[in-house]
């Protein structure tokens, strides 16, 4: 079994732990603004933003000088005690990194491009530049690489470190991923006519699309047991469409399927999930259909996208870590806020919650689908 030592994150809802439990809390996410500037047409449109500052890149490694990079640095920062603690037990080439993203440093380019960055170098945009930053910060010479699967991207990494760990290539590995705002997706998702006019109002009746948002989490995984773990993990690449889910869900129920099986737990067994829940059309009719059929009502769900926004690359790492804050923490499992817009009642009664409740089984399953269908899912329990 490989557990978790360690997560730090920051997203909308706060810059660290503390502040994210909190507001997960109460409903309620500071950084999620209505914006101008971002769209090519000119209108405004709500935005998950990361407030405050962030810890600055060293001068040493101003080549890496991105959001991206800082956003990771300041996840990092909560778990640097532990992180240190593994790299004196284990060694430098002991300690693995693999990361998520969707946008690296792309707004770095926009930016060069717009002649307003004086200092860019080509690597900051490149998609693996996040994990060689971390090893160099670092100064690891273990197995580092990024992986770009779109919005399952760092839930990818996440069973990517797993991976390593098992096959003995490293000791434990330090995973995740990060995504910062950029112009590029945002106004290509509005492009196609995915990004919502308001703030995203996930399997609500009229759910135009998603609100992009920013954030950072990193987890240390281990063999070394604690009281936290990864119970299970599924993947799947149906190939179904370019932007469009499987409408059946075929890949995303034999994501949820293989994580179960590699669990060893049925269905009935799961205490949450934390659907992917775009906002979009389509993803929610398909998701809604596939927990229902996979799970009936049975198990309490939502998505939290409302209170992060969708935080691309970074989402699975993302709702991994609020995952994991919510077993570690007892939190109230967060409800579905229908307050600005109706519930979808054509959707099937698949257990959405309306408030919120009490963990009552202490696993929970995040969900992670991307462009290309493809697809994971993540169980994460509390074993002591």
């Amino acid at each position: 079994m490989i557990y978790i030592a360690a997560t730090g994150m920051l997203n909308a809802l706060g810059n660290d732990s503390q502040q994210i439990a909190a507001h997960l809390k109460q409903g309620k996410a500071p950084g999620m603004q209505r914006c101008q500037g971002w769209l090519s047409s000119g209108r405004a449109c709500w935005l998950g933003r990361v407030e405050g500052a962030l810890p600055p890149i060293p001068a040493a490694l101003r080549a890496h000088n991105t959001r991206n990079n800082q956003l990771l640095l300041a996840a990092l920062a909560q778990i640097r005690p532990a992180l240190d603690a593994a790299i004196t037990r284990y060694g430098a080439s002991r300690v693995a990194i693999v990361l998520g993203t969707s946008t690296s440093g792309v707004d770095e380019g926009d930016e060069q491009i717009r002649g307003s960055q004086p200092d860019y170098h080509y690597q900051m945009q490149e998609l693996g530049d996040p994990s060689r930053f971390l090893a160099h910060y670092l100064r690891l010479d273990g197995p580092a690489y990024t992986i770009s699967t779109a919005c399952s991207s760092s839930a990818r990494a996440i069973i990517s470190g797993e991976r390593l760990i098992a096959a003995g290539l490293a000791d434990v590995a330090l995973v995740g991923g990060a995504d910062s705002l950029s112009r590029m997706p945002i106004n290509g998702f509005d492009s196609l006519a995915s990004l919502s006019e308001r703030r995203c109002a996930p399997f609500s009746r009229d759910r135009d699309g998603i609100s992009i948002g920013e954030g950072a989490a990193l987890m240390l995984l281990t063999r070394e047991p604690q009281p936290l773990a990864l119970l299970g993990a599924g993947e799947s690449s149906d190939a179904w469409h370019m932007s469009a889910p499987h409408p059946e869900g075929e890949g995303a129920e034999r994501a949820m399927r293989m994580a179960l099986q590699r669990a060893s737990l049925q269905p009935a067994q799961i205490g949450y999930i934390n659907l992917h829940g775009t906002a979009t059309p389509l993803n929610d009719q398909m998701e809604a259909g596939v927990i229902q059929r996979l799970f009936s009502n049975r198990v309490p769900c939502s998505s939290t996208k409302h209170l992060t926004g969708h935080t691309l690359g970074a989402a699975g790492i993302c709702e991994a870590a609020l995952s994991t804050l919510i077993l570690q923490e007892n939190l109230p499992l967060p409800a579905q806020d229908f307050s600005e817009a109706a519930q979808d009642e054509t959707l099937p009664d698949f257990g959405l919650l309306l408030r919120p409740q009490a963990l009552q089984r202490p696993v929970i399953a995040s969900n992670s689908f991307a462009f290309g269908g493809n697809n994971t899912c993540l169980i994460l329990g509390r074993v002591s």
